[in-house]
């Protein structure tokens, strides 16, 4: 982008910026009425909705990946961002350019006057006008908190897994957390599921009845693993099956030949989940978010299985509204050094108490707290295998600081956001 629109464009992040003080909300009327005022644009795409409390954003990589393979020109949607805002609206896997940010800030807040909308509901408007602009052929679209009021449910589904989040607003049950997920079922559009949670299972099968949606269930063990699956874990592989079953569904709509299936989901490409970065020097950094007890679970036996008999030096940093002392515990017991930073984000947990949960777990450990990611990576340059872990926002800013960032700016606190509201 030329050089001269750059402040154009930190003017329009800025603007983004300040959208945070109106928080998140739970309803679908603002995201209706800016849409509107944008004349609509959903109405002119077809959707792949995705929810779920893991593997959502592999699952998206997944089924863009196999679609643009097919030679279909995708929009992809999908949050938080690691590094930079545009990384959340892409094309073909290519990020919404800055002077395209700029516009659409410019057009859908001239149109929204003062009206009170959320960064989320503003950025979920920009990427269905960019996404109609763009002449999408399908529009690969993850859900942001829950389903049924999130502000993506405004789209006319894929559900991952189930898991304890967000609980505090989402539901302190499985049960609950799936119905709320649940709500991005449409009446008569097919739903694929993997969820194995019976009481999950249970809530997704009553919804989708109510609406007359045919239901598919879907495990790792319903295809043939995928050899040549760049991402690591073998929860991927449960990932790639529920991708494959969707893909299956929409034959008749959509055609897919088996080759350009297995060519996408050859190329998939999906950063800061089990992602192994190895440097100049032979030492080897695994990347990963594993944010909640499900992802520690996964991240556990993920270092079991690639990395066994190894002690890693773990560097984890989490947020204060995070289960984190039972994803200190989870970890706990795979290392024997472990450094604890803070996460740069107003809702950090405290590293001191991080470490303490550390050594609870492990008193065996060597267990520091260090005053950043960057002063715990020079503690750790030594160690021939790092794990940094906690926090996809952890995860972003050890992207910037390894050289390996997806995106150029910095732009991780438009990922703060306050208690939604219910609406």
């Amino acid at each position: 982008m030329n050089q001269d629109a750059r402040p154009e464009y930190s003017a329009a992040i800025e603007f983004l910026y300040g959208l945070n003080i109106f928080g998140a909300n739970f309803g679908l009327e603002n995201p209706r009425r800016l849409a509107a005022l944008a004349g609509n644009p959903q109405d002119r795409l077809r959707f792949l909705h995705v929810a779920g409390t893991n593997g959502k954003g592999s699952t998206c990589a997944m089924l863009e990946s196999i679609y643009r393979a097919a030679g279909l020109r995708v929009g992809l949607f999908t949050s938080p961002h690691l590094v930079a805002f545009r990384e959340r609206i892409q094309v073909n896997r290519q990020f919404i350019p800055e002077s395209e940010v700029i516009r659409l800030v410019q057009v859908l807040r001239a149109a929204n006057g003062k009206n009170e909308v959320t960064l989320f509901e503003f950025a979920t408007v920009m990427a269905l006008t960019y996404f109609a602009e763009q002449n999408c052929d399908l529009v690969i679209w993850e859900t942001g908190l829950g389903g049924r009021l999130d502000a993506t449910n405004i789209v006319t589904s894929v559900i991952t897994n189930i898991g304890f989040d967000h609980m505090q607003w989402l539901g302190d049950t499985l049960e609950k957390i799936a119905a709320e997920k649940a709500g991005i079922i449409k009446p008569g559009i097919p739903i694929v599921t993997a969820t194995d949670v019976p009481e999950a299972l249970a809530a997704i099968k009553k919804i989708a009845r109510q609406k007359n949606a045919p239901l598919t269930i879907v495990s790792a063990g319903d295809n043939p693993p995928v050899p040549a699956l760049p991402l690591l874990g073998a929860h991927q592989q449960t990932n790639a099956a529920l991708a494959l079953a969707t893909v299956e569904i929409l034959q008749t709509q959509i055609p897919v030949g088996k080759e350009t299936v297995n060519n996408g989901l050859a190329t998939v490409n999906w950063p800061g989940r089990l992602q192994l970065i190895e440097k100049s020097g032979g030492q080897k950094i695994l990347l990963d978010g594993a944010h909640n007890v499900v992802g520690a679970e996964t991240l556990r036996t993920a270092l079991q299985t690639y990395f066994a008999g190894a002690k890693p030096a773990l560097i984890v940093g989490a947020l204060q509204d995070k289960n984190w002392p039972d994803i200190c515990r989870l970890l706990a017991p795979l290392a024997a050094k472990i450094h604890t930073v803070p996460v740069a984000s107003e809702r950090t947990a405290d590293a001191t108490e991080l470490a303490k949960a550390f050594r609870s777990g492990n008193p065996a450990s060597e267990v520091t707290v260090q005053k950043s990611l960057s002063a715990a990576l020079n503690a750790s340059q030594a160690e021939p295998l790092v794990v940094i872990t906690g926090s996809l926002y952890l995860v972003g800013e050890a992207l910037e600081l390894l050289g390996r960032s997806p995106a150029a700016a910095g732009e991780r606190g438009l990922n703060e956001w306050i208690a939604p509201r219910i609406l």
